[in-house]
């Protein structure tokens, strides 16, 4: 039997609709452009192009990896970010489009300058790399615990011919020296409390789970960055993070505690609290 690609997205979409997806359109159109290896504009161009058994054979074993769960971004191997296009791995978080306003935060709060850029638990590099391609005279340094994401995001920098990059294994601050200082620290940590039921549900299931949760009801690891921080700010320096949606409060109050000054609560494009800063002067 042939089809064309109108007749393969409708199928697609049924059957993602049938299983609960709220991004059945989306999905189904990623996973066929992936197959084609075309944009998406080509779909809308060109409706009626006829697929090979071998198109149609790749196309429905993508969509049974969907139909089970599996992240787009990890069947296809990338995700857009700020604009980017980066490779992804199941040792990495998926890019969000809400840790965007992380970035752009960031950004906000540079001075003019080429002090550094120091991104906690950089995974696929994703906010190192954005800061560093709005900020080509600064240098971002980008740290992870695993060595599988230190090398992703180092091949992600590579691919984006973005060079003024470095990314080190280290658990948060163990590798970053005491004479590095920084003008904006920037995390987006675990912050998921073990129990979360969520934890079960969408994409995160096959997301690292280190990458996720934290002890002390999400709050341990944004406490210890946040004290440790003091350390490698210079003076007016800027420490921003991505945190839940309930956190805000809890957040705040480590910052203040810590003696950070100006410290203020964010929401992200979905009107959630997400991201909390505080300058160290």
């Amino acid at each position: 039997m042939t089809w064309c690609i109108e007749q393969q997205l409708k199928r697609a979409i049924s059957q993602l609709q049938e299983s609960g997806s709220s991004s059945a359109q989306l999905d189904a159109a990623v996973l066929l452009c992936h197959v084609l290896d075309k944009p998406r504009s080509y779909l809308l161009t060109w409706p009626e192009k006829m697929l090979s058994e071998q198109q149609i054979s790749d196309f429905s074993n993508l969509l049974v990896r969907r139909l089970s769960g599996e992240p787009v971004a990890y069947i296809v191997g990338e995700r857009e970010f700020w604009s980017l296009s980066l490779k992804v791995s199941p040792s990495t978080l998926i890019p969000r489009p809400d840790t965007e306003k992380l970035v752009e935060l960031a950004l906000d709060k540079l001075t003019v300058g080429n002090d550094g850029i120091l991104d906690l638990g950089t995974g696929t590099g994703a906010i190192a790399l954005a800061l560093a391609s709005e900020q080509p005279n600064r240098s971002v340094i980008g740290v992870d615990i695993r060595v599988e994401a230190q090398q992703l995001a180092t091949e992600n920098a590579q691919r984006l011919n973005i060079n003024n990059t470095e990314f080190r294994v280290s658990s948060w601050f163990d590798s970053i020296q005491s004479a590095e200082l920084f003008c904006v620290i920037v995390s987006n940590p675990p912050y998921i409390d073990e129990l979360d039921p969520h934890l079960n549900q969408g994409d995160v299931r096959f997301e690292p789970i280190s990458a996720l949760v934290a002890a002390n009801s999400g709050l341990a690891d944004i406490e210890l960055i946040t004290r440790q921080a003091r350390d490698f700010l210079l003076p007016g320096g800027w420490l921003l993070l991505e945190h839940g949606y309930q956190q805000g409060a809890d957040v705040r109050s480590l910052l203040q505690n810590f003696g950070y000054q100006q410290v203020s609560t964010e929401q992200d494009y979905g009107g959630n609290d997400r991201v909390t800063l505080g300058c160290w002067s």
